[in-house]
């Protein structure tokens, strides 16, 4: 992305029944691939399918269910923003939220920065708390400040509402909030973009259309959009990343139709390895 061969398309949605349509793109010259991600959520399900073009060959390359692509990709996506910006001797993780795309979070978070040697997790259900602590060896928190105040703090919520108030994070702490895309949804609430030193995110086109967390701050003059920066920015070196140990940096993550056809075409290559998938 930083060398400008991808090209990606924000989500669109469309009113479907008692639920939506969502379709996204992209073109990635680099892998050789266009795609799309569509997704129908509904009150019965939320199925998700990547289509992938070969885009030497003009043809189909693969059509591909995409709901653990998607969980996959959206928490490799705060392990690299944790590889790039977390602390150099960050040791604890908090979660808050313990569903589905929490596990990725965890999981790709730990892969990306070793150091991390606790997680600490809370959502409102105890039970869900309790089975996902189990499953991912996490400590269960006993309110939304436990995993707040971490090193690296995920918000990864159906919440409409702030779960993050900026008072509860240490100094040096990057937040990673992956849950809320949506203008009328917030996660954070503004003391957390007050406090933060640098605020990132995956596209600059897509949360200014998606991010609530990101467009109410601007609409109240708390922030503003020449503050935000792109995670490719940081990635790529134009951009410095943490200047002080003592930092708080956010990291902002809609989800992008670029991150599922590198993905996807990671998954076509493996399938094709392993001779599994049907021929089209």
């Amino acid at each position: 992305m930083a060398r400008g061969s991808v090209v990606n398309r924000p989500r669109t949605r469309t009113l479907a029944g008692e639920g939506g349509l969502a379709v996204m793109s992209a073109v990635d010259e680099e892998l050789g691939f266009a795609g799309l991600k569509s997704y129908l959520w509904s009150p019965h399900g939320t199925p998700f399918v990547v289509a992938l073009f070969d885009l030497e060959k003009g043809q189909l390359a693969g059509v591909i269910e995409a709901d653990k692509m998607g969980q996959l990709r959206t928490g490799a996506a705060s392990g690299v923003a944790a590889k790039h910006l977390a602390k150099p001797d960050a040791r604890t993780l908090g979660v808050i939220g313990c569903g589905w795309q929490a596990e990725s979070q965890v999981a790709c978070i730990r892969e990306a920065v070793p150091s991390i040697e606790q997680v600490v997790a809370y959502c409102r259900s105890e039970a869900s708390l309790n089975a996902f602590c189990k499953k991912v060896g996490a400590e269960a928190g006993e309110s939304h400040r436990d995993p707040a105040e971490q090193d690296v703090v995920v918000t990864v919520t159906t919440s409409k509402d702030p779960v993050l108030r900026g008072e509860w994070l240490n100094p040096g702490a990057l937040v990673c909030a992956v849950g809320a895309n949506r203008p009328g949804a917030r996660e954070l609430d503004n003391v957390v973009l007050e406090r933060a030193v640098l605020v990132v995110c995956d596209s600059l086109e897509q949360v200014r259309i998606e991010a609530g967390d990101l467009i109410e701050p601007v609409e109240r003059g708390v922030l503003d959009w020449l503050e935000v920066h792109e995670l490719q920015e940081v990635v790529a070196g134009e951009l410095p990343g943490r200047s002080s140990p003592d930092d708080v940096i956010l990291f902002k993550s809609t989800g992008l139709a670029a991150w599922d056809v590198s993905i996807g075409a990671t998954a076509l290559e493996l399938a094709r390895k392993k001779k599994v998938g049907t021929k089209l």
